[in-house]
C-alpha cells in the first residue's frame, strides 16, 4: 500500500514537472496548416533544331504554396514565391503561367544565338576552326522550404547557370515570410535600431572562425575582400535555433571562394533582437 502511494506521488511530481516545463522554458512549435506542391520542367533545345549542334538545357523544380485557409494571404505568398524564382516580370502571372512564360522566354533568348552560330559555322568550315563550347548553355534552379512553423515560412532558391564565359554562376536567395500578414520579414523587423554595425562585427567574427584565420585582416589572404565591406545584406533565413546569412559569389569574396554561409544562434544575437518581432517566439523562453 505504501509503495503504491509512493508511485502515485512520484507520478504526480513528474506530471507537474512536465506541465511546468511546457508553460516555461519550452519554445513554441506548431506546424503551419499550409500545403505545398511543385512544378518541374526539363527542357532541351539544340541550335537550328539539329541534335549535333550545341544545346541549352533548362531544369526547373519550383515548389510553391498550394492551399491555405486565408485565400488573400495565400495569393500574397504565391506572388513572393513567383517573384523570387522567376523575377519581377512574372509577378502578375499565375503559377503555371509564370513557369510557361519563363521557359518560353529562356528558349527564345537562346534561339537569338542562331544567326551568330550560323556565321561561326561558316567561318569554321573555311578556317578549320571549331565552334566555341560557349554555345552550350544551361540553367538549373530549385527552391526548398526549410521552415514551416509558428506562422513563419522560410525558404531559399538556388540558381546555377552558364551563358558563355569562363565559368557558370551560382546564387542562393533566402526568404522569411510572416504567414499572418503574407509579407516578407525584414531585418528591420527582427533587429533593434542601429543594429547594422554590431551585426556586421558578428558576421565577420563567424567568417574568421569558419575559415580558421586569426583576424579579419587575414581574410584578404584567402580571397575575401576587405572585412570592412562585409555587412548585413538581408539575404537570410531562420529556423528554431538561429539565423543563417548567405553571401553569394563576388559579394564579399572572389569567385574561387564561392558562397559564404554564416549561422548565428539566437543566444548570441540577444542584445540586438527585438522582443516584439515576428520571430520573437523562437528565441524567447
Amino acid at each position: 500500500m505504501m509503495t503504491r502511494n509512493y508511485v502515485k506521488i512520484a507520478l504526480f511530481f513528474l506530471l507537474a514537472t512536465v506541465i511546468a516545463g511546457c508553460d516555461g522554458k519550452a519554445k513554441k512549435t506548431e506546424e503551419n496548416a499550409i500545403a505545398f506542391d511543385s512544378i518541374q520542367v526539363d527542357k532541351t533545345y539544340h541550335l537550328l533544331m539539329n541534335d549535333s549542334n550545341p544545346n541549352c538545357n533548362l531544369q526547373i523544380k519550383f515548389v510553391y504554396p498550394a492551399s491555405y485557409k486565408n485565400g488573400e494571404v495565400l495569393g500574397d505568398i504565391q506572388r513572393i514565391f513567383v517573384t523570387d524564382y522567376f523575377g519581377d516580370d512574372y509577378s502578375a502571372l499565375s503559377l503555371q503561367e509564370a513557369v510557361e512564360k519563363y521557359v518560353a522566354d529562356y528558349l527564345a533568348a537562346y534561339k537569338d544565338l542562331e544567326q551568330d552560330f550560323k556565321t561561326d559555322l561558316e567561318r569554321a568550315r573555311t578556317s578549320d576552326q571549331q565552334v566555341g563550347a560557349w554555345y552550350s548553355y544551361y540553367e538549373t534552379s530549385s527552391n526548398t522550404v526549410t521552415y514551416n512553423k509558428n506562422d513563419l515560412i522560410s525558404f531559399f532558391t538556388i540558381l546555377e547557370n552558364y551563358t558563355g564565359g569562363a565559368h557558370g554562376a551560382h546564387a542562393v536567395n533566402n526568404h522569411v515570410i510572416n504567414l499572418k500578414t503574407g509579407k516578407p520579414v525584414t531585418e528591420q523587423e527582427i533587429f533593434v535600431d542601429e543594429y547594422q554595425d554590431t551585426l556586421a562585427k558578428m558576421l565577420v567574427a563567424k567568417i574568421v572562425e569558419q575559415n580558421k584565420v586569426k583576424s579579419p585582416g587575414d581574410l584578404e589572404n584567402i580571397g575575401f575582400f576587405s572585412a570592412d565591406e562585409i555587412y548585413p545584406n538581408g539575404n537570410f533565413r531562420i529556423d528554431d535555433e538561429g539565423i543563417t546569412y548567405t553571401f553569394n559569389e563576388y559579394e564579399i569574396a572572389a569567385y574561387v571562394v564561392g558562397q559564404t554561409q554564416v549561422f548565428l544562434p539566437y543566444e548570441e544575437l540577444q542584445l540586438i533582437l527585438r522582443k516584439d518581432s515576428p520571430i520573437s517566439q523562437l528565441f524567447e523562453a
